[in-house]
């Protein structure tokens, strides 16, 4: 038997459904609510996104890392608080650089802290890892074909920067120039960076940078970036560092 559309229903078919519907909703039975929010595993909620974005950046990670630290994992608590902070805020996070003796782990540290920032799924992952002497070397004449400008400008931009053994190369007017130039244009584009070094540390931890960058980026660092001592022996020996 087919049905019959409401529309042609008679006058007194159309009154009776109508009182029907009054009556229930007299009596307080009104339909419920329609549960279509979507659940963490379906597109449209935050969770959803939030592991997608995640597995995106895990993947970059992985090909912007050496093999040899790909197990990396950021274990120190100051180091996983500035991921975290990058993560969720990045104009604000700041910097943060690394201390310590050869051997204790800082590399280690830094490209566990670019995984931990890429689980936790932020909105930009563009990051770039370099030694200093690299950087260096890339800037000299002739060191790269884009020309020395364009592949500073590069390193400016990157939303990430990974700068390891600040202070390794032997001092100069060049060389203090090129990185007072980096580290001035992120400093005030609030763009967040690792740095790591070997110099040697004071009391305190904090290792004596004005001799190797000159006052004018260490007056830069010491503003807004965290400073985090690694101590221990040689892990590549053999030894346990901290």
């Amino acid at each position: 038997m087919e049905p019959t559309p409401v529309g042609q229903l008679g006058p007194s078919a159309l009154a009776n459904i109508m009182g029907g519907i009054r009556q229930k909703q007299e009596e307080g039975v009104i339909p419920g609510p329609i549960d279509d929010q979507p659940t963490p595993d379906e597109p449209g909620h935050p969770e959803y996104h939030r592991r997608r974005r995640a597995e995106w950046a895990l993947a970059r990670w992985e090909t912007a890392t050496p093999r040899r630290y790909r197990h990396a994992d950021a274990d120190h608590p100051d180091v996983q608080a500035w991921a975290d902070d990058v993560a969720a805020a990045p104009d604000t996070a700041g910097s943060l650089l690394l201390t310590g003796t050869t051997g204790t782990g800082k590399t280690h540290q830094a490209y566990g802290a670019l995984r931990r920032i890429a689980a936790a799924g932020p909105r930009v992952y563009e990051i770039r890892a370099t030694t200093a002497a690299d950087m260096y070397g890339l800037l000299r004449p002739k060191g790269s074909e884009r020309g020395t400008e364009e592949e500073l400008r590069r390193l400016v931009k990157v939303p990430l920067l990974v700068l390891d053994d600040l202070g390794s190369a032997k001092a100069s007017e060049w060389t203090e120039e090129v990185t007072y130039r980096l580290i001035n244009e992120r400093y005030n584009a609030c763009r967040p960076t690792l740095y790591t070094s070997n110099l040697p540390a004071r009391a305190e931890g904090v290792p004596d940078l004005t001799s190797a960058l000159g006052e004018r980026i260490v007056s830069r660092l010491s503003e807004d970036t965290r400073v985090v001592a690694m101590t221990g022996t040689d892990r590549r020996r053999g030894g346990n560092a901290a």
